[in-house]
């Protein structure tokens, strides 16, 4: 297990809000290597101590986590502060020529137009030399050829096997429970499949706004920052063929297939089978909202609905239509799965045009569940079985853990070289086609913004895009409304 951590951009959001909570509680858990040391880097001249000043502040006000001042205090002291010019390679190589001769990780929470300059930074400083790893956040470039770019310029200074390319939806158990759940009960597998699933939707709402992310938004805008990356992750595990073995090359090697079987878009799919938006004035929680407007009249959309195609055996004609979007009423992260409905209807109330279907849904935040929703019979004398009822099955276990931070899961692996949960060079590349045949289709239909209220589910011709039962939603909607 390497024992010094090496990150860049330590005054940021990340690490503030995640990476030193995360090291922080593995520390209590006794996970870390006892003599395990932080070099945190980022522009601002701040010294030693008052960085370590900042980070106890702000890990004093941690929610769902109260650690005692001694622990802190024996935290911190394992991190020390320099401050570094990422643009300048000879800056970061001196910040960190101290560290090389322990096993290290360099982690990179910074924009990736910094990537490659650090990470030349980092080779001049001999960070590189195996066994030393580097864990990049994503996303990885904003379009196939600085994807291709960075990969290529960071792939001559460190070898692949060494790259741990970061999306957190990925440490998240309730996501990791979906290939236990597909590959582990042959009740999900026999149906897993064309012949019986009708539809898939995966909905990422967010009931933040751009807030304090404005000129990096402004230049990605929802599909390059969410669709890109965590949703097109959710669907490679829905979606993915059954992997020889749990091996982290197994695994990426089903979910690369998926991406290369997504059916690229064109100027007809686009009107067809998308809509963009971007959110104006309005209300949530009863608090007012203003407009969403980014700098320079950029044409950007804080909401995208997209329904996509898998072109193989397994899903030939199943629409997967995937959903995300800004100052959305609540928060939230579900994946549902409508299967087709029953061959030959046999009830008369409801009839077989308001039956509501089977669906498995997975709920991944705010709370993590999974609900089976199934046709019941009322079984009172005055019914009999003529009239049947939705019966909602609840499937999760209540473990009595607390949820851990994903980062968690990801920086232990990343430590001690497990690569199962990240994402390799051309998985991101391949994801990037694909986004890159969106962005073009929409260009070439002249796709309009459409504008929807903050607090609202999306413009108006959003609807499609959303699970047809979804409790966040006003209420449940059922078959046929």
């Amino acid at each position: 297990m390497h024992d010094t951590l090496l990150l860049f951009g330590a005054t940021g959001d990340l690490a503030q809000r995640y990476l030193f909570p995360s090291l922080l509680r593995l520390q209590g858990d006794g996970l870390l290597p006892e003599n395990f040391r932080v070099r945190a880097m980022a522009l601002s001249p701040h010294d030693t101590e008052k960085f370590r000043g900042i980070v106890r502040e702000r890990l004093g006000k941690l929610s769902g986590y109260t650690p005692t001042p001694e622990q802190i205090e024996s935290f911190l002291q394992r991190i020390d502060y320099r401050s570094v010019d990422m643009r300048t390679p000879a800056s970061v190589a001196d910040a960190v020529r101290d560290m090389v001769d322990r096993p290290c990780v360099s982690y990179l929470s910074i924009p990736p137009s910094l990537y490659i300059t650090t990470c030349e930074g980092l080779a001049l400083g001999g960070a590189f030399a195996a066994p030393n790893r580097l864990m990049l956040e994503k996303p990885i470039g904003h379009d196939l050829d600085s994807a291709r770019q960075i990969n290529q310029t960071i792939g001559r200074l460190i070898d692949e096997d060494r790259i741990f390319r970061i999306d957190h939806y990925l440490g998240k158990a309730a996501v990791q429970n979906l290939i236990a759940l597909r590959f582990g009960n042959t009740l999900l597998e026999a149906v897993w499949n064309r012949d019986y699933i009708d539809s898939v939707h995966i909905l990422v709402s967010e009931s933040e706004g751009v807030d304090g992310r404005n000129s990096y938004y402004a230049r990605s805008g929802a599909l390059r920052d969410m669709v890109q990356s965590h949703i097109l992750q959710l669907l490679c595990l829905v979606a993915m063929e059954p992997p020889a073995s749990l091996a982290s090359d197994r695994i990426r090697d089903e979910k690369v297939k998926v991406l290369r079987a997504l059916r690229p878009f064109s100027a007809a799919e686009a009107k067809r089978h998308s809509v963009r938006g971007r959110y104006i004035a309005g209300t949530i929680d009863g608090e007012p909202v203003q407009a969403y407007a980014p700098p320079d009249d950029s044409d950007v959309e804080t909401y995208v609905g997209v329904t996509a195609h898998i072109d193989n055996w397994r899903w030939a004609g199943v629409p997967f239509h995937l959903c995300t979007g800004k100052r959305m009423p609540e928060r939230s992260t579900v994946v549902t799965v409508t299967l087709k409905p029953v061959t030959h209807w046999l009830f008369e109330r409801p009839d077989s045009a308001h039956a509501a279907p089977n669906r498995l849904t997975f709920r991944l935040q705010p709370q993590e569940d999974i609900e089976l929703g199934l046709m019941s019979s009322l079984a009172g004398p005055e019914w009999g079985t003529l009239e049947l009822q939705p019966l909602e099955l609840e499937l999760s276990a209540q473990t009595g853990q607390n949820r851990r931070i994903a980062y968690e899961r990801l920086l232990l692996d990343a430590l001690n070289g497990n690569h199962a949960l990240f994402v390799r060079d051309d998985e991101v590349e391949v994801a990037w086609a694909w986004i890159d045949s969106v962005v073009d289709a929409w260009r070439d239909a002249d796709a309009p913004l459409q504008p929807y209220p903050a607090g609202s589910w999306g413009p108006e011709n959003s609807a499609v895009f959303l699970p047809e039962q979804f409790d966040a939603v006003a209420r449940p909607k059922q078959r046929g409304e």
